[in-house]
């Protein structure tokens, strides 16, 4: 069965369960580590989660864990695509409160997607992913998640003049939340794309309409430092290169790392001066209908790398490290399910003073459709 035949299939069945992530999410607490996420920062995932249908857990949710902090927390991620059932359920919540930009927003989002000969599909897909910085509803702000869209059906390759395609999806997102790409900005976008080396790929774009305006732009498949340096000085990132070194050497000689992503903020006034770095021990491929299985010591070699660096939480990488989880039978009234658990990707922040941050991205999938 196509990756898309299941997702539909699963969403048909999980609509009979009915109710929102927050209550599917209320099943799984026993499952998830308090030492990763505390009863406050549970209940601040909840919040974040009621206002989203159960049937989104036919696609990939999960966590960001801050490795680097010791307040158990965790901000909320999830997936949707743009199909009559999920685009409903956000006209009706735009319809009930005037005033939910974020409805309103994924429903722009939506509509780029749906129309006639539309370039944004042709490039992402119908897919959009929400992040909810779970600090604001700590502190009673407005809840506007983070917006993502990834290449998904036309990759955006180095080298190959796709810079038109770029602008397309980020003008996409910009114009979901009532923005205008800036000359600043759109230079800047460009330059980061036609800087990277062969064989690299835009692989995700993302805003933060509740943050300082910037456009997060993520690009996969570097194959050596060497290249990493040359990109952060062609593209005029104004940190220190030699923090990225000193990180990306401590790694190297610890564990095998197969290829390096790199996390870009593109401002009106140039880059911003902190950058993602993701290495990948495990290579992924979108179309692969084994995309989010992962062997269950896969990540070993990584964690215990991670484990040298002074600014993670001991106790929370040991959380971690059993995240990893055959795949596993639940029964609900509308019949058999397959959770699948496991690590996406762990993201380390460097800024002037080098590694200043560690985040685990964890998710899990339900699926009606797979059997083992």
């Amino acid at each position: 069965m196509e990756i898309d035949e299941a997702i539909t299939l699963t969403q048909d069945r999980l609509a009979e369960e009915g109710g929102s992530m927050a209550e599917l999410l209320g099943h799984f607490r026993e499952r998830i580590s308090p030492v990763l996420i505390g009863d406050p920062g549970w209940q601040r995932v909840l919040e974040c989660a009621t206002s989203h249908p159960v049937i989104l857990a036919a696609l990939p949710f999960g966590f960001e864990l801050p490795l680097h902090s010791q307040e158990p927390c965790a901000d909320f991620g999830v997936s949707m695509v743009s199909n009559p059932r999920t685009t409903t359920f956000f006209q009706e919540r735009a319809r009930t409160d005037r005033g939910d930009e974020p409805a309103a927003a994924i429903l722009r989002v939506f509509e780029q997607m749906d129309a006639v000969h539309s370039p944004l599909r042709d490039i992402v897909g119908r897919k959009l992913m929400l992040e909810y910085d779970t600090g604001a509803a700590r502190d009673g702000q407005g809840l506007f998640p983070g917006m993502f869209l990834r290449p998904g059906e036309t990759p955006i390759l180095a080298g190959q003049g796709h810079q038109e395609a770029v602008t397309d999806v980020v003008d996409a997102l910009l114009s979901s939340v009532g923005w205008t790409m800036s000359d600043g900005e759109r230079e800047g976008v460009v330059r980061t794309y036609l800087a990277q080396p062969e064989d690299t790929r835009m692989d995700s774009f993302g805003i933060f309409p509740a943050r300082e305006r910037s456009i997060r732009l993520a690009v996969m498949g570097f194959k050596s430092v060497q290249e990493i340096c040359a990109y952060l000085e062609h593209t005029h990132w104004p940190g220190q290169v030699a923090a990225v070194e000193d990180v990306i050497a401590r790694f190297q000689e610890r564990t095998h790392v197969v290829r390096t992503g790199l996390n870009i903020d593109v401002r009106e006034d140039g880059l911003g001066p902190t950058l993602g770095l993701t290495l990948i021990v495990k290579q992924r491929y979108t179309k692969d209908s084994r995309y989010w299985l992962d062997g269950l010591t896969d990540w070993d070699p990584f964690l215990e790398a991670l484990a040298h660096e002074e600014l993670v939480v001991a106790d929370k990488l040991d959380a971690l490290a059993h995240w990893v989880s055959k795949p596993t039978p639940l029964f609900a009234s509308s019949g058999r399910y397959v959770l699948l658990r496991g690590i996406h990707h762990i993201k380390l922040v460097i800024n002037d003073e080098g590694l200043s941050k560690a985040k685990a991205y964890v998710f899990m999938v339900l699926s009606g459709a797979l059997s083992f």
